[in-house]
């Protein structure tokens, strides 16, 4: 690279640049190091790759205010997106999106699920069918186990009835319920429900540092015990010595050489002035919508029907932006007026029972515990509600989280309008089958004990899960990217984020985001040997040949990251 990094100091990583002239280079430009981002640079550490991650933002500052509920939700302390334009709506909002070192992981719930494998197959819905994934759940299986010890998940083996099968068992053990949540647990056992232990990304390990503080979901945290990109897997990669982070750097176009068919050199902002940044290899890792908006600005020969731009960079299927998905999503509290809950970390249980569907419905989804809800977090969802009222529900309920799966369909799609905005078209696809499940949540939970229940479905502004701007499918007439999400018609520009996602799922998606990461690293280092060491191949007849039985012991059990 032309510029030196910045020296070692006290509480910085290794690794930092700081430019001082108008073109860095590298081998391998990763753009976004969220946790796409920072798993690839983590697995290309050791390939002897001069890695440079360029982040948008800055580190999220340690500060007391991290652990602040008024200043995390009602003064939005940590929220620096720039706003996106709600095409249906007609209006500007601010998305749930946070430009960090680490991205969205660093105020995420940690909770880190595999798809279930069924997930990789087309899966009938009640308004369409969700795509079916250019390979298999076995092909992904190996990744899972290596991003799990990564990212120190702590879970249950068997316990979730909708679990795929594993070669292993967690790397850690289960974090335990607390007394409210574990009578939960225990009352919907009592229905004939399944309740299981969220496995959840938390440094709970012998002499870890996690305090198991009701400052988790949706914080920051000031400890650094939660599992997020920036911890576990950037920092490490910049103590390699091989990997360069890049901060406050907004990277605006991609540029290709005179065939078209490789990326030269991206264009970036930074200080207020351009910085071109040169590799061999680039990756997007900028998250769904973002990674969309970079290819649709990319293109040169770009043009326009009316306001909006309708080709891009690796769009000659015109995919890319389209197929844009989110889950649809339901905040659940249960309030029981007799008692108080204590709980401090409550985002502990899920229930799966109805993910696959039973009786007349189909597939419905997942429900989760959410991390406490406290005045300053609710007011944003019952705005309305007197505060001393929401201080007494508060103090008296069990929280839930509820998503479904959203469908790709064409419509729904991220654009670049008029003055060069990031526009989201978006309508909620496959609400019946939510609304079903929100009514069985609230009726598991009055047979719980809890009379009263009222529920807020979220709109487009939360977007954490989003995902499928730049499809993977074999075809290139029909996807953005292959399956080893290398760009159909580019030799040297790759995706790293959820953009790739064939459907949505109805479990969060940063574990499948880790371990697709590291499934493609080799291919983006251009070592196809080093992908032959564990690779499976792309069938699903070789994927079913190496499936362990189940209730194998496999290889798990003790390993740290």
């Amino acid at each position: 690279m032309t510029s030196k990094p910045l020296p070692d100091a006290p509480g910085r990583p290794r690794g930092l640049l700081r430019p001082d002239g108008p073109v860095v280079d590298c081998d391998i430009a990763v753009i976004g190091s969220g946790m796409g981002g920072a798993t690839l640079a983590y697995a290309l550490r050791d390939t002897g790759a001069r890695v440079l991650v360029v982040e948008r933002g800055d580190f999220l500052p340690r500060e007391w205010q991290n652990w602040s509920a008024r200043a995390v939700f009602t003064a939005g302390r940590y929220r620096n997106a720039e706003p996106w334009y709600d095409a249906g709506a007609g209006r500007f909002f601010s998305p749930g999106v946070h430009y960090y070192v680490g991205g969205n992981t660093k105020v995420f719930g940690a909770t880190l699920p595999r798809f279930r494998e069924a997930d990789f197959g087309p899966l009938e819905h009640a308004e369409g069918v969700s795509r079916s994934w250019p390979f298999p759940y076995g092909v992904l299986e190996p990744h899972y186990a290596r991003a799990e010890r990564l990212y120190r998940v702590h879970g249950t083996r068997t316990a979730d009835p909708t679990d795929p099968w594993r070669s292993g068992d967690y790397p850690w053990p289960a974090v335990p319920h607390e007394p409210a949540v574990a009578a939960l647990a225990e009352s919907l056992r009592g229905q004939g429900l399944r309740p299981f232990a969220l496995p959840t990304g938390i440094d709970l390990r012998d002499g870890g540092t996690c305090l198991r503080c009701a400052s988790c979901d949706g914080f920051p945290c000031l400890v650094d015990a939660k599992s997020d990109a920036d911890q576990c897997a950037l920092r490490p990669a910049l103590a390699s010595g091989t990997v360069s982070l890049l901060t406050r750097a907004t990277v605006t176009r991609l540029v290709t050489g005179a065939d078209g068919r490789r990326v030269t050199e991206a264009l970036a902002r930074y200080e207020g002035r351009e910085l071109r940044i040169r590799a061999e290899r680039f990756v997007l890792a900028c998250g769904a919508v973002n990674t969309a908006a970079l290819l649709l600005r990319s293109d040169p020969g770009t043009v326009r029907t009316g306001p909006v731009r309708t080709t891009g960079l690796a769009n000659g299927s015109g995919q890319a932006g389209r197929n844009y998905m989110v889950h649809n999503s339901t905040f659940l509290m249960a309030v029981d007026p007799r008692r108080t809950n204590e709980a401090v970390f409550q985002k502990t249980l899920g229930v799966n029972d109805w993910y696959l569907g039973n009786g007349t419905h189909g597939p419905l989804g997942n429900i989760q515990a959410l991390g406490k809800l406290r005045p300053p977090s609710a007011r944003g969802l019952w705005p309305r509600t007197p505060r001393p009222l929401l201080a007494a529900t508060t103090r008296r309920s069990i929280d839930l989280y509820l998503t479904s799966e959203d469908l790709p369909v064409p419509e729904n799609r991220v654009a670049v309008g008029p003055g060069d905005r990031t526009e989201v078209h978006w309508r909620p696809v496959n609400l019946p089958p939510h609304r079903e499940l929100v009514r069985r949540a609230a009726q598991m939970m009055r047979r719980a004990g809890f009379p009263l229940v009222r529920s807020r479905r979220m709109g487009i502004a939360v977007n954490s899960h989003q995902c499928g701007t730049a499809v993977a499918g074999d075809d290139p007439a029909a996807s953005v990217v292959d399956p080893e999400c290398k760009a159909h018609e580019l030799d040297n520009l790759w995706v790293a984020d959820s953009s790739w996602f064939p459907s949505s799922a109805a479990v969060n998606p940063a574990l499948t985001i880790a371990a697709n990461a590291l499934r493609i690293a080799p291919g983006v280092a251009g070592t196809p040997e080093a992908a032959a060491t564990y690779e499976i191949t792309y069938r699903a007849d070789a994927a079913e040949a190496v499936r362990p039985a189940r209730g194998g012991s496999g290889d798990g059990g003790t390993a740290g990251p």
